[in-house]
């Protein structure tokens, strides 16, 4: 397995004994990767983490050519990152690619097409596109065989709710979407439509590009889910130059709980929806208010059937 040292800096292979590289391989596919970044909550802490240590490691007064000095090392951190970042989104695009074939993947195909002189950091690199693969595409990578590291995508994806029919269980279409709301809900319930084109980005999709899951994702976002009325989509008053926003429909509201989707977030950040106190207790109470509205209903139901039953009108 692979350890972020504590000095910010890309993770560095542990030393390794003869089967090391394998086990770690397989250990990073299983493993919780507490690390792994999310293009969810894009505030993301990872270049502030670095400059709070540089901030603390400051305290002594710095002359101009060690402030430099400290600013070069976190400007190439930062660059390091973003690489690494660039990287999981590419072999995830691979691997989707690849598997339109039904033939497995090898490790050598990766390193050879996608990650080239970072392959010293093959498994958290993996380990983080097999979170993208399983949480936003519902695809599930599997090592088939250690010693030739062959791979495959296993279709794991499940509507949030059985009846929901529209999106289909094994759309892909219902990951993004879920994606998008997630982003919503954690933004506040509304995130600009730059903020939703970043999320595309950060997950290897151009909006106006065309991939082969989605189509053209901002063709899908404002025309399919947007007209489904999955998600709403305004004009934010008093913003010049004009800006659009994103919000959930009336059909989220009623389809999808916001428990649920904070659920998935949570997974996605290897921690517990209560972690968001705010959105935590604004899921606890949409889900009353689903309890109370299914209350109400089956006591109507009943009612009526109580009525109908008096009056000798059957349901047959």
């Amino acid at each position: 397995m692979l350890q972020k040292p504590e000095s910010g800096a890309l993770p560095i292979p542990q030393a390794e004994g003869k089967d090391g590289g394998r086990d770690g391989e397989t250990q990073a596919l299983t493993a919780s990767q507490e690390e792994a970044p999310s293009p969810l909550l894009q505030e993301s802490s990872r270049e502030d983490l670095g400059a709070g240590r540089e901030e603390g490691a400051a305290e002594p007064a710095l002359n101009p050519k060690g402030a430099r000095t400290l600013a070069a090392k976190a400007l190439a951190r930062r660059r390091a990152y973003r690489r690494l970042d660039r990287t999981v989104a590419e072999l995830v695009q691979f691997l989707l690619v690849k598997d339109k074939k039904k033939s497995p993947i090898t490790r050598s195909e990766m390193v050879k097409y996608v990650i080239g002189d970072l392959k010293d950091l093959f498994p958290e690199i993996i380990a983080r596109a097999a979170e993208h693969l399983r949480y936003v595409f519902g695809f599930e990578l599997k090592q088939l065989g250690r010693k030739h590291h062959t791979y495959i995508l296993i279709n794991k994806l499940k509507p949030l709710e059985e009846e929901e029919e529209d999106l289909g269980g094994d759309d892909p279409r219902l990951g993004l979407l879920i994606m998008i709301l997630g982003l919503i809900y954690m933004k506040g319930n509304s995130a600009r439509e730059t903020q939703v084109w970043e999320m595309l980005r950060r997950l290897g999709m151009r909006p106006s590009k065309y991939h082969f899951l989605f189509g053209y994702p901002k063709r899908l976002i404002l025309e399919d889910f947007v007209q489904q009325r999955y998600l709403n989509y305004r004009q934010v008053p008093h913003t010049n130059p004009p800006e659009c926003e994103f919000s959930w429909g009336p059909r989220s509201n009623l389809e999808i709980s916001k428990m649920k989707v904070l659920g998935f977030v949570a997974k996605l950040h290897k921690k517990e929806p209560h972690h968001w106190p705010v959105q935590y207790r604004e899921a606890l109470a949409d889900e009353a208010d689903r309890a109370r509205a299914k209350a109400r209903a089956e006591a109507s139901m009943r009612a009526r059937a109580r009525a109908n039953q008096r009056a000798g009108i059957h349901p047959w």
